[in-house]
């Protein structure tokens, strides 16, 4: 027993040293892998950013929008790494803003006289992970187009100054005048909006429609096809407008009052049992989400109209105003683009502004989630990039980096892709941004 327990141990000290001198070498290797991407097989890329990196994951994109199981299967390997781009990176980056355009391929991006003639605002409430802020914008990007950014009072000083750079670098990006302290479900959240929307009627470009997005969004189409779309709409607006339910409706038939609470954003709305006297003016109220796409004609209305003013003062105390007001205002008669009273509800599956994945309807309305769920969201996967953009709608919400990478990255390049087939078509106009 003596022996074979010496045995036993002798071969343990002989195989441990033999393990970490293979670890050791495996490791090396895949650094070097890594670096240069000289060894087949490589799973990721650092792309040099000046003094930077740029992590890409080596995938076939095709591949993954046939859904191919082997290269979805890779994708699943890739992102239970959990990588992802420090704020700081991008600070670094923007320190040179010619290395930071040319990098990052802003001085590749061509327009069409179709999209010259048919400017776009974009309306940008973020708070957190600039370099998917920074992602969102070049893939919605078009040189003629202006973006307004408006971070949250309570975002890392490191995160504003990411912002900052952006806006400093370039030329159609801005900071709005503006800041709120966003609170979920509050009032803040649409007054975020409307302060970079006051900025936008300000600005020289005279855009033609409006867009809202946040930080976990990211478009489905290029701006050429939105742009093709857009002009379809021949000055209506785009967005959830339906009738409430009668539990909808207790969020804005009771007052609410802000409250510290042991939850993700610190405060929330918390209903009273002290009844609201009915909206201003015999509005008839409709819900949404907070998303839309608006027109110009629309917004300079509501920036001087006494219904909106009093309407906005109205939901101050209402819950997640900003999923009723815009609904509720597109079917006031009269108004640029309206959505008459009579037509029958327009559901977030027929509105073409936002593809959001509930957990409740999977199955029924849409295919499972393959990323992960937040709050009842699907935080989309890689396996879904073909079902998105296949549906129809210009943008989607949620993304996130830290639960699927090669979604992100496949959508920017299938972006590209159909930026440049339907540009081909086309006179284009090349400039450099400056």
């Amino acid at each position: 027993m003596n022996i074979k327990r010496w045995i036993v141990r002798l071969k343990r000290k002989q195989l441990v040293p033999s393990i970490v001198s293979l670890l050791l070498t495996l490791s090396v290797l895949l650094l070097v892998r890594v670096k240069y991407n000289q060894v087949p097989g490589s799973s990721d890329v650092l792309l040099p950013l000046g003094n930077q990196s740029f992590l890409k994951h080596n995938i076939n994109c095709s591949s993954i929008y046939d859904m191919d199981p082997v290269e979805v299967g890779k994708s699943l390997v890739i992102r239970r790494n959990k990588v992802e781009a420090e704020d700081g990176s991008l600070i670094d980056l923007m320190d040179d803003c010619s290395l930071f355009i040319e990098t990052r391929g802003y001085d590749d991006v061509c327009i069409s006289e179709e999209e010259k003639d048919f400017p776009l605002a974009y309306s940008l409430v973020v708070h957190k992970n600039a370099w998917m802020v920074e992602r969102l914008i070049r893939a919605a990007y078009s040189p003629n187009n202006i973006y307004c950014v408006h971070y949250d009072q309570k975002s890392s000083a490191q995160f504003v100054t990411a912002m900052k750079g952006l806006a400093r670098c370039l030329p159609n990006v801005f900071i709005s005048s503006k800041h709120e302290e966003v609170f979920y479900a509050s009032i803040s959240r649409l007054k975020a909006d409307l302060n970079c929307l006051s900025d936008l009627l300000n600005s020289q470009v005279r855009w033609k429609y409006v867009i809202n997005l946040c930080g976990q969004d990211f478009p489905l189409k290029s701006n050429i096809e939105l742009v093709s779309e857009l002009r379809k709409l021949m000055g209506a607006n785009m967005l959830e407008t339906s009738r409430p339910s009668s539990l909808k409706k207790q969020r804005f038939m009771f007052h609410h009052e802000l409250k510290d609470i042991s939850f993700e954003y610190g405060k929330l709305p918390v209903k009273t049992q002290q009844e609201k006297t009915p909206p201003p003016h015999g509005i008839e109220m409709f819900i949404g989400n907070a998303y839309f796409v608006l027109s110009r004609d629309f917004i300079v209305h509501m920036n001087s109209s006494t219904v909106v003013k009093d309407f906005l003062a109205w939901s101050e105390d209402t819950y997640s105003p900003d999923e009723h007001f815009w609904a509720t205002l597109v079917r006031v008669p009269g108004v640029p683009g309206e959505v008459p009273r009579s037509q029958p509800d327009i559901t977030d599956l027929m509105s073409k502004t936002r593809l959001v994945k509930w957990q409740y309807l999977e199955e029924n309305l849409y295919p499972p989630c393959t990323g992960q769920h937040v709050r009842s969201v699907c935080i989309f996967g890689a396996a879904e990039m073909r079902w998105l953009l296949s549906y129809g709608h210009w943008f989607a919400n949620k993304f996130d980096p830290k639960v699927d990478p090669i979604l992100i990255q496949c959508l920017e390049e299938k972006l590209e892709e159909k930026r440049k087939l339907f540009q081909s078509r086309t006179a284009l106009t090349c400039g450099k941004v400056s």
